[in-house]
């Protein structure tokens, strides 16, 4: 993966807020599924501007090491 960021993720389709991302509504993390280069994810308040891509095995690391014990 030679690029780790997009500079204006307003310029894909399809971006999802986070099942990680709390029910209350307001700020969210989103991501995108099926892009072709790892697990792009941006700040909701935010679509213009950058979105980080993260590997899929780092990305399901983060996610693991978030969730609550037991889960």
């Amino acid at each position: 993966m030679t690029n780790h960021s997009i500079p204006d993720s307003s310029a894909l389709q399809g971006w999802r807020k986070s099942s990680y991302s709390g029910p209350e509504g307001g700020s969210c993390v989103e991501v995108l599924d099926g892009y072709p280069f790892g697990i792009p994810v941006r700040d909701s308040k935010t679509p213009y501007t950058e979105a980080l891509i993260f590997s899929k095995a780092s990305w399901t690391a983060f996610i693991a090491a978030m969730r609550p014990a037991g889960t």
